[in-house]
């Protein structure tokens, strides 16, 4: 299940997204969305999870925490 990660902090890396969603189950991939011309992130990404209950559950933990 791919999630939407919205409002995030510039310095929000990859790996901070994975290691905060592997609290909720198995995370396949974690990318942070950049500018192509700057290299910069636009400050959401998106979150795959193993399967629909973990990605429900992470929702569920995550939804309007501010990291």
């Amino acid at each position: 299940m791919k999630l939407y990660v919205g409002n995030l902090s510039f310095k929000t890396t990859d790996e901070d997204l994975a290691d905060l969603f592997a609290g909720a189950g198995t995370v396949q991939s974690a990318q942070v969305v950049t500018d192509r011309d700057t290299g910069r992130s636009r400050g959401f990404a998106f979150v795959e999870m193993g399967s629909r209950a973990e990605g429900e559950a992470a929702i569920q933990q995550y939804d309007g925490m501010e990291i």
